[in-house]
């Protein structure tokens, strides 16, 4: 058995090597040359060589686009990192110029304002299921000479005072919480009031109460700290009057008061450190 294995293992190595040399020898002779059996083979091999040659092409092509899609996939890969990479740098620029923004700002208001003052960082929030702040910290504190009961304001205005100092932070009160009362104006009338906060989560008002029932007031109206009691400096803006109602009787109206400060939106604040000297120069 293992000798006729033998002898048909040699044969198919001799067909393997002698067909394609048979072959070889008819492609390379001189046609004027080519014998009967020269033709034959000829004849024989043309379409084996045409379907090689097409299967070869077809393949090479398959090859050649699968790796130009693979570079092609590459390229696109690392263009989508770069493209990202851009993108979070823009985001950080962008965050970066409206911080810089904001402390432009808080100097210009600085240079305002004639009292000694802090610049703080709002470093934590307290927000209602409404998603509107309602109580705020900042990262100064004891080291910075704060203490309860100091101003602390934004370029859009009011924010409040400090409520309670403890170590390197501080606890701000807003305009909006039901604990702080302002002595305010109204811009155009001199109308004077008093400012408390309504506490309500679902969104930023104050109620103020007027001195004399008389007063012309108007929905719209600015509201400015009067700087009565030399707690607050005065003229520093609070709100914008959004309602006006009469009390029972008519022995005083009262209204609503809208800040002018969007709490949500608040990053830097400045702390007023000293006693008003004249208040805030408009």
């Amino acid at each position: 058995m293992n000798y006729f294995q033998t002898i048909r293992d040699a044969a198919i190595l001799l067909a393997l090597v002698v067909i394609p040399a048979i072959f070889l020898r008819a492609n390379l002779r001189d046609p004027s040359e080519l014998s009967w059996l020269d033709r034959a083979l000829l004849q024989v091999s043309g379409p084996v060589q045409y379907v090689a040659e097409w299967s070869a092409d077809g393949a090479t092509s398959v090859i050649e686009d699968y790796v130009y899609l693979v570079d092609v996939k590459s390229d696109n890969d690392h263009l989508r990192a770069e493209n990202d990479r851009l993108r979070r740098e823009m985001r950080a620029l962008r965050a970066d110029a409206q911080r810089i923004a904001q402390l432009e700002s808080l100097l210009g208001l600085r240079e305002r304002i004639a009292t000694e003052t802090r610049t703080g960082r709002v470093i934590a929030k307290d927000i209602s299921p409404s998603f509107r702040v309602v109580r705020l910290w900042v990262d100064q504190g004891e080291q910075a000479g704060l203490r309860a009961g100091m101003p602390v304001v934004a370029n859009e205005g009011l924010v409040g005072q400090i409520r309670r100092v403890s170590g390197r932070f501080a606890d701000v009160l807003l305009t909006i919480d039901p604990e702080s009362h302002v002595d305010v104006v109204v811009g155009e009338t001199r109308a004077r009031g008093r400012l408390e906060g309504l506490g309500r989560r679902s969104r930023y008002r104050c109620r103020i109460q007027f001195d004399r029932p008389n007063d012309q007031v108007a929905v719209g109206d600015e509201v400015f700290t009067s700087g009565l009691g030399k707690k607050f400096p005065a003229s520093i803006l609070v709100g914008y009057i959004s309602k006006i109602s009469d009390q029972e009787f008519g022995l005083h109206q009262e209204g609503e008061v809208t800040p002018s400060v969007d709490f949500t939106r608040l990053d830097e604040v400045l702390i007023l450190t000293s006693g008003p000297k004249g208040g805030e120069r408009r």
